[in-house]
């Protein structure tokens, strides 16, 4: 079955670093744009960074241009969100989700980020 599983999150402190990882199965990863979106409480859930299905294009939200990296391996099925320069307002839930070109698309459970001020 489907399955997008994404770790690395936790506590840390403001300036910190954090790698988030998700690991697809069940389906095409090489064939799907990659995103990690998050949600924090009372707010809308907004996308962070995208990559393209070969890594070449990548996109990132303004607030986190220059702090977090995206990246994909397509042989190991995963998709990384490095972060860096943490900010409190980046506590959020992260949630990896994958689309393809004809609309079919996967979430991920998420995996919780907290940094402390």
């Amino acid at each position: 079955q489907v399955q997008l599983v994404e770790s690395g999150g936790g506590l840390v402190e403001s300036g910190g670093s954090l790698r988030l990882s998700c690991a697809a199965s069940g389906f095409g990863f090489s064939h799907y744009v990659m995103r990690w979106y998050r949600q924090s409480p009372g707010k809308e859930r907004e996308m962070v960074a995208s990559i393209s299905s070969t890594g070449a294009r990548t996109n990132y939200a303004d607030s986190v241009k220059g702090r977090f990296t995206i990246s994909r391996d397509n042989g190991k099925n995963t998709v990384y969100l490095q972060m860096s320069s943490l900010k409190f307002e980046d506590t959020a839930v992260y949630f990896c989700h994958a689309r393809c070109i004809v609309g079919v698309e996967y979430w991920g459970q998420g995996t919780q980020v907290t940094v402390s001020s």
